[in-house]
């Protein structure tokens, strides 16, 4: 199975995703328990699934 780390500006904020999903200006994330969080006012700059990594970049406002 696929389960990235994410990376927000160059450091981890979550690990093992299986579940990420665009909410306006928010990216919610899910792991394999269930346990979410909710990363406000970024994007998703880049997927690597080789790597499983998912990089977000932070909204300029």
């Amino acid at each position: 199975m696929c389960e990235f780390t994410v990376f927000l500006e160059g450091e981890i904020v979550f690990r093992d995703a299986v579940y990420v999903r665009v909410e306006g200006k928010n990216v919610l994330l899910r792991n394999i328990l269930g346990e979410t969080k909710t990363i406000e006012k970024c994007r998703i700059s880049e997927v690597d699934v080789t790597s499983e990594r998912l990089i977000l970049r932070s909204l300029m406002e």
